[in-house]
């Protein structure tokens, strides 16, 4: 385990020149071996396998690391991420028995606030990750603040750790409160969301369904091959407060008919997403399937006109 150097004394600082002084204050980059290393504990950001991933393997052969990875220290002589589990993963594929590191003393809860501003600059988030990574930096700023841990219920302080969040996050205060309402959906639920079948809104009502009725809607929603609309989750929230939702209520208002109504067709992300680039984020996926579609029907009618000739 490399030693850390905390710091210079005043005495040592007086004789050095301002380069000296300057370079002391850099950070201190050490190779630390991978077998080390563990992840940050219910870390909520995936580390997926995907063309991303494949590019900085490769870019990692060819010229190492170029940015280090951020660990803290932990009472066991191990180490913990902070910021880099993407990288670290890369290094492990790239062959590599070590990854470059910083290495920072810091507790806990500042190694969650940390480690959630390093991971909301990624280009695609998704909102399952959004939701607990909000939720637990969250309590990380009350646990400092002393402040009370309900997320759920309105704070009544002036300048509430949601509003402070807000502030430094690229989601409003009314948008954070959604994303960690998310956290109370069972995971099957919690998927759909993530895949695109559940909107944010209608998600939010469902959160407050016992976990018993959002298992009843996640094996109705299989059986009928449909997800709740906003109106048709009010009202399921409404049963469930009165203690009168069951399968059959549930499975009822699944199966009205919904003004406007149309015939749809289901693409799960997984399937269609080795089509798309890795540059479109999850939410513009349908978007950009719309813009090869009809740039596919172009084609074709061109191609139509050249056989008419």
């Amino acid at each position: 385990m490399p030693k850390i150097d905390l710091g210079l004394t005043a005495y040592d600082e007086m004789f050095m020149t301002d380069q000296e002084r300057a370079d002391a204050k850099l950070p201190r980059i050490y190779d630390i071996p991978l077998d080390q290393i563990d992840d940050f504990p219910d870390h909520p950001f995936k580390v997926r396998l995907d063309e991303d991933m494949d590019q900085l393997v490769q870019s990692i052969k060819e010229r190492g690391l170029i940015t280090p990875i951020t660990l803290r220290t932990k009472g066991d002589g191990r180490y913990e991420i902070v910021s880099g589990h993407r990288r670290k993963k890369a290094c492990e594929l790239a062959g590599l028995p070590t990854v470059k590191a910083e290495i920072r003393e810091m507790s806990r809860d500042e190694a969650i606030i940390l480690m959630v501003e390093s991971n909301l600059q990624r280009s695609v988030i998704l909102p399952s990750e959004k939701a607990f990574s909000y939720k637990m930096r969250l309590e990380a700023m009350r646990r400092q603040q002393g402040e009370r841990t309900d997320l759920t219920s309105a704070p009544v302080e002036q300048k509430s750790s949601r509003e402070i969040l807000a502030d430094n996050s690229p989601d409003s205060h009314a948008q954070i409160q959604r994303f960690i309402r998310l956290t109370e959906l069972i995971p099957e639920l919690l998927q759909m969301v993530d895949d695109g079948k559940i909107a944010m809104r209608p998600a939010v009502e469902l959160s407050y369904l016992t976990k018993k009725e959002q298992q009843w809607l996640a094996e109705a929603i299989d059986y009928a091959d449909c997800t709740p609309s906003h109106t048709q989750a009010i009202r399921m929230r409404a049963f469930s407060k009165d203690g009168n939702l069951g399968p059959h209520v549930i499975e009822n208002i699944l199966n009205e008919e919904k003004p406007n109504q149309v015939e749809k067709i289901s693409l799960k992300y997984n399937d269609a997403k080795r089509f798309i680039p890795s540059s479109v984020p999850i939410q513009k996926a349908g978007e950009y399937i719309m813009k090869a579609l009809e740039f596919y029907q172009r084609y074709q009618e061109r191609q139509r006109g050249m056989d008419a000739r």
